[in-house]
């Protein structure tokens, strides 16, 4: 077994050791600065951040998932990302899933004991019948939670992608994964406390692997969310709004195409920039993959 000390994260913070003794002020202060070494610390790691992008990109385009595992803070962290990308991008909540250390109880309620548990990460996999065109992301900022080695383990005896995302160097469990993410954030000012910069950092890199993977998928034109999922009143209105921002059509009659179309911004905007029915126009989003340009292009040829 690894000593813990030993691990970056689990570092004493030398500017915090009266931590304790400091004003409101001092404290949020040093919080702030020690928050500015997180986009620094993730510049470092942007070539491996790319590979893992071009992996999930490469997967969800041959039918395959992305999932995200990780125990405690880092578990929640996936779950939060993955939750978001059926309202942002219409995709199916079965493409981008979190497996959790004690599953969904464990969302509000730490479950003690599950993360150290080596073959439940390998079981919960199991469960969602992971194959070989899926990628799974173990998150951890240790580097080392059994449940996370356990389950990037089982997925690369079954072929499938493994990426590790942890906050110490030379981990374990990126020893388990095809592309290891290792952003060194630091001892955290509340010594062991990896939900500060840690978790942070895995945040801000999560939001960078889906969005650029959904960007590179089609799910985006220009620098607006043409797949969003129009579920609510303000989600219909942005979706009227982006069709008015693209098209140049009135608000009235963006809402027309988009109420006969059950509210499929893509499927609107090429409706209209491109002078074609419905089904036209769905037939040239098929023939670009999703893609709200080429699908354009297309009719002008």
């Amino acid at each position: 077994m690894e000593r813990m000390t030993k691990l970056t994260t689990e570092g004493y913070h030398p500017d915090t050791t009266n931590l304790d003794l400091m004003s409101t002020i001092e404290i949020v202060k040093l919080m702030n600065e020690e928050d500015k070494k997180v986009p620094l610390a993730i510049a470092k790691v942007l070539p491996e951040i790319e590979q893992a992008v071009t992996a999930v990109v490469d997967a969800l385009k041959k039918g395959g998932r992305l999932f995200y595992v990780g125990a405690g803070t880092s578990g929640r962290i996936g779950l939060l990302d993955a939750v978001e990308c059926p309202p942002t991008f219409s995709t199916s909540p079965k493409l981008v899933q979190a497996i959790l250390a004690g599953g969904a109880d464990a969302v509000m309620i730490a479950i003690e004991g599950a993360e150290d548990d080596l073959s439940l990460g390998e079981l919960e996999l199991q469960k969602q019948q992971l194959t070989n065109r899926d990628v799974v992301i173990g998150i951890a900022a240790s580097g080392r939670t059994p449940f996370v080695k356990g389950a990037l383990n089982y997925a690369q005896q079954l072929g499938a992608k493994t990426i590790s995302l942890v906050s110490n160097a030379h981990s374990i469990i990126s020893k388990h994964a095809d592309i290891a993410i290792e952003v060194i954030t630091g001892p955290e000012i509340l010594t062991g406390s990896t939900r500060l910069k840690a978790a942070t950092a895995h945040k801000q890199i999560l939001n960078m692997i889906t969005t650029t993977t959904m960007i590179k998928l089609g799910k985006v034109y220009k620098n607006l969310m043409v797949d969003v999922h129009a579920s609510n009143f303000k989600l219909r209105e942005r979706a009227k709004q982006i069709v008015c921002e693209v098209t140049g059509v009135s608000y009235s009659q963006a809402e027309s195409v988009l109420e006969q179309n059950n509210y499929q911004v893509k499927l609107a905007i090429v409706v209209l920039l491109t002078n074609t029915t419905i089904e036209e126009a769905t037939e040239l989003l098929a023939q670009s993959e999703g893609h709200v340009r080429r699908a354009v292009s297309l009719k002008k040829y």
